[in-house]
């Protein structure tokens, strides 16, 4: 029995990133999966970020493969220290896993110091050369980083990508859709004082719009500060409609549909 009332919960969602591989949730992944059905999250992303996640993240898709999981497996970028050329075949051999539906996440990020910038470039491209391989989407990580990653999308010809919790400018956004992107909105689009990001989500149309919740960071409002969980891909669905203003039952079909176009069920 529901312990929710339905008549206050969107339509079917589908949280395209999140991370019941991480130890904050990993510990009881059918509990957070339960919720996340109570709220009618039906479907979710765990993506991988180091070889552990990776392994979890596939193991966990096949345990609730029933349950509409299914992995992506990737090293993020302050992990590619240790995307070695043994990492890179594990990777290659998880990437035919049916369970797999896609690579990352990988990407860019320059807001840190004191990791190789050469390192994060070179790890990025194979995993983009590793999706081309395999045919599969990439699930990409861009903190200030965008002309990088951009030029390298075009130089690769990168078509099929999401731009997993987006946090750039519409200028950003505009772009990554022109090159075939579909642009994934988290817990932040929630946030009252992120207007960069709310005038962003104004500018991508509507097929090309994802949500998530890169649980266990990020909780959206009226969660924030919290440890996030993929039910609460529900709250991104009401703020990103609410800033769009469109009903929130459309919206939640709009990125389901979205979903299955970038990630067809195999």
């Amino acid at each position: 029995m529901t312990i929710y009332d339905p008549t206050k919960i969107p339509g079917d969602v589908y949280d395209t990133h999140t991370h019941l591989n991480d130890d904050a949730l990993y510990h009881d992944v059918a509990a957070y999966v339960g919720r996340a059905h109570e709220f009618r999250v039906m479907e979710m992303n765990v993506v991988g970020y180091d070889a552990q996640a990776n392994l979890r993240a596939i193991q966990i898709a096949h345990d609730f493969a029933d349950e509409g999981v299914r992995a992506i497996v990737g090293f993020q970028p302050e992990d590619t220290g240790r995307f070695d050329a043994a990492a890179q075949e594990l990777l290659r051999q998880q990437l035919s896993d049916p369970a797999v539906i896609g690579v990352g996440e990988t990407g860019l990020d320059w807001h840190f110091k004191g990791f190789d910038r050469q390192t994060q470039l070179a790890a990025f491209e194979k995993h983009l050369q590793l999706a081309t391989e395999f045919d599969l989407p990439v699930t990409i990580h861009m903190r200030d980083s965008f002309d990088d990653i951009y030029r390298i999308l075009q130089e690769q010809g990168i078509k099929k990508f999401e731009m997993h919790s987006f946090a750039g400018d519409w200028h950003q956004a505009e772009k990554l859709v022109n090159l075939g992107g579909y642009i994934s909105f988290s817990g932040m689009v929630t946030f009252k004082n992120a207007k960069e990001i709310h005038e962003a989500a104004k500018v991508v149309p509507l097929d090309r719009l994802l949500v998530e919740t890169d649980a266990p960071y990020l909780a959206p409002v009226p969660n924030r500060g919290k440890t996030n969980e993929p039910a609460w891909t529900k709250f991104v669905v009401d703020g990103l409609a609410a800033i769009l203003g469109i009903d929130r039952d459309e919206l939640a079909q709009i990125t389901m549909r979205n979903g299955h176009r970038l990630w067809p069920k195999k």
